[in-house]
C-alpha cells in the first residue's frame, strides 16, 4: 500500500501539511514525533528486557 505512494502524492500530501500546519509549527511537529518515536523505541527495549529478566527467574527457580 505505502509502496503506490510516489512523487506528486508525496509532494502533495506535504504542500498540505505545510498550510494546516504552517511553517514555524513544522519544526515542532518535527521534534514531536521525533521525541515520541524515541519514547516508543524505549518502551520496546523495557519491554523485551522485561521479558528476558522474566525467562531468566522462571529458568532458575527449582520445582
Amino acid at each position: 500500500m505505502l509502496s503506490e505512494i510516489i512523487g506528486p502524492d508525496i509532494l502533495i500530501v506535504l504542500v498540505v501539511i505545510l498550510v494546516l500546519f504552517g511553517g514555524s509549527q513544522l519544526p515542532k511537529l518535527a521534534r514531536g514525533l521525533g521525541s515520541a518515536q524515541k519514547e516508543f523505541k524505549k518502551g520496546l527495549e523495557e519491554g523485551h528486557s522485561d521479558e528476558d529478566d522474566s525467562k531468566k527467574s522462571e529458568k532458575s527457580k527449582p520445582d
